[in-house]
């Protein structure tokens, strides 16, 4: 078995039943993406639409593509078509161009919406305001070719659990404010994507149910080091 199924299938065993592992395969070979296919793991992420362009024809069918990266507008039309879940949804612009292009394939994307809850700048993603305000206006019950799933969060990338575990607990509480205010008697909406190789069991421990997890499993044997939050994992700079 190689080392990489052999990850996946360590991982997937101490995942709760209800947490949904999404591999992220960012910089990956089509080699390495198929032996993690051949262990079991479907659904893969990727942080640019090039890469799932030049990667998806290449790979089985059955793959299930997760867009986890900054989406562009004029990117939207490229991965509508086959696309099974957006987790970057960071304005009302984005949610309507990605409804205008799905629209015309009489399909209906999942997304979540991208929250920022960490303390970088850097990082993209609706504040509880601007979510609040976007639920609020005209037209948003208007998208009939988007279904808003959940929730999607990246923590700071630090050592102080303390902080990764406020931030995601602030991510849980919006969750349910939303879920109560806005879809209640939805029953689609009901996916928090929070965690990645670093801060993945903390983020299942406040209530994650989707962790996308690159290093940890699509193993690179020379670029190896160390890295920590909550643990001591084999991780690798580019992935997270």
């Amino acid at each position: 078995m190689s080392e990489i199924a052999s990850n996946i299938i360590s991982l997937r065993q101490t995942l709760p039943p209800h947490v949904r592992l999404v591999a992220v395969s960012k910089t990956r070979s089509i080699n390495e993406i198929l032996e993690a296919y051949n262990a079991g793991q479907r659904c893969f992420g990727e942080n640019r639409v090039q890469e799932i362009l030049n990667k998806k024809d290449l790979l089985p069918l059955d793959i299930e593509w997760h867009l986890i990266g900054h989406l562009q507008r004029n990117k939207v039309k490229f991965i509508v078509p086959f696309i099974s879940m957006i987790h970057s949804v960071d304005s009302l612009k984005l949610l309507s161009e990605i409804n205008s292009e799905a629209s015309k394939l009489d399909r209906v994307v999942n997304v979540l919406l991208q929250v920022h809850i960490a303390m970088e700048e850097t990082k993209f993603g609706f504040s509880r305001e601007e979510i609040v305000a976007m639920m609020t206006s005209e037209g948003v019950n208007d998208l009939q070719h988007v279904c808003i799933c959940g929730v999607m969060g990246m923590a700071t990338f630090t050592s102080d659990t303390d902080q990764v575990t406020r931030e995601f607990k602030s991510l849980i509480a919006l969750y349910h404010s939303l879920k109560e205010k806005y879809f209640h008697s939805d029953e689609h909406f009901r996916e928090i994507s929070m965690g990645m190789s670093g801060d993945y069991e903390l983020a299942i421990k406040e209530g994650s149910t989707i962790i996308r997890v690159g290093s940890l499993i699509l193993v690179n044997d020379q670029k190896k080091h160390r890295y920590s939050r909550s643990h001591t994992v084999l991780c690798s700079p580019d992935i997270r």
